[in-house]
């Protein structure tokens, strides 16, 4: 594995204010977009109801807040998980941490444990089972790994391997569960943005935002680690506790991504990536940029999937899935290329 160097982040200031304006033009377009065609500038111009703007911001509006919320989540933890391991092919869903936190889902959802909450309460226990999920395929990442070399290959086949058993338990979860669980179990494995109410988007949020928090405090320590362990304890910084905060980051903005919106795939590959090779590889300034990046993505796939079948809705797990597999391949290679 080739260590990443350090460099400049580039055009930083300029490069923001890019993003920032791309975030503003994508938010415009996601609350204008689907099959009734209305949003703020109907509202501004007076063509909106009362009842129209109720609608609006009831609907559309935890919609576009949960955009905002999973794909800064997701491009966020993609980074810090490719500064963790030092490879640019870390991802959540690649390295098994999507589907770790979706077969808890899928428990969550088959077996009885709604039972142990009240039922304005199972949403809840939904999101903390998908961070525990997640945090356990993560752990399991970090800790075969330890005491050996990273690299793209074995990194690649421990992702493969935990996504083959969580996908196997949820086969198996899918053939018993009835009519109404397993199209709730489908359905949510597509990945979607219009099942969410406005208390479980404030419930995720207070799940996700600390895990953000966490791997936005520790990014300038990815960056002393990217000299590798050794050298960065030199420096004084412990590289063990790095890892288990990004680990605990990931879970949370993870997991609380996956219960939400379920599974949203390469939006923590290729924000990153791309950010990378325009920004360097300096995460003090790839993390934020991360974040406005993968809400940005986020927002204009869910406003084609709203528009591009309308009024059905395409799933917009599935795009982003058409987007990233493509994407993913061409990384591959390019990078047998450069051996």
């Amino acid at each position: 594995m080739q260590t990443q160097s350090l460099g400049k982040p580039g055009p930083l200031p300029k490069g923001m204010l890019l993003l920032l304006l791309i975030l503003g033009g994508a938010l415009l377009v996601a609350s204008q977009a689907g099959a009734l065609g209305m949003g703020p500038w109907q509202a501004l111009r007076g063509q909106m109801s009362a009842y129209d703007w109720q609608l609006w911001s009831a609907i559309r509006l935890p919609r576009l807040l949960l955009a905002l919320l999973v794909g800064a989540s997701l491009a966020i933890a993609g980074a810090a998980m490719q500064g963790m391991f030092r490879n640019p092919l870390a991802d959540p869903g690649l390295l098994g941490v999507s589907s770790g936190a979706g077969l808890a889902v899928a428990l969550w959802i088959l077996l009885p444990f709604h039972l142990l909450l009240a039922d304005h309460w199972n949403w809840a226990g939904q999101m903390l089972a998908a961070c525990l999920g997640g945090w356990l395929a993560c752990w399991l990442v970090f800790n075969l790994g330890k005491g050996r070399q990273t690299s793209m290959l074995w990194l690649l086949l421990a992702g493969l391997a935990i996504n083959t058993l969580a996908g196997a338990f949820s086969g198996l979860l899918s053939y018993l569960a009835d009519d109404q669980q397993l199209r709730q179990m489908s359905l949510w494995g597509m990945g979607g943005l219009g099942y969410v109410q406005t208390r479980e988007l404030l419930f995720g949020a207070l799940l996700m935002l600390p895990g953000l928090l966490l791997l936005l405090h520790v990014r300038k320590d990815l960056d002393v680690l990217q000299l590798g362990d050794v050298s960065a304890a030199s420096t004084g910084l412990d590289a063990d506790l790095l890892k288990r905060k990004v680990v605990l980051g990931t879970a949370l903005a993870v997991g609380g991504s996956v219960a939400l919106a379920g599974i949203i795939g390469f939006l923590g590959l290729m924000i990153p990536h791309l950010l990378r090779m325009i920004f360097g590889p300096g995460h003090r300034f790839l993390l934020p940029a991360s974040a406005l990046g993968g809400a940005s993505l986020l927002l204009i796939a869910d406003a084609l999937a709203r528009t591009l079948a309308a009024p059905a809705e395409i799933p917009v797990g599935l795009l982003t899935s058409l987007i990233g597999g493509p994407y993913f391949l061409w990384m591959l290679s390019r990078g047998r290329k450069k051996e």
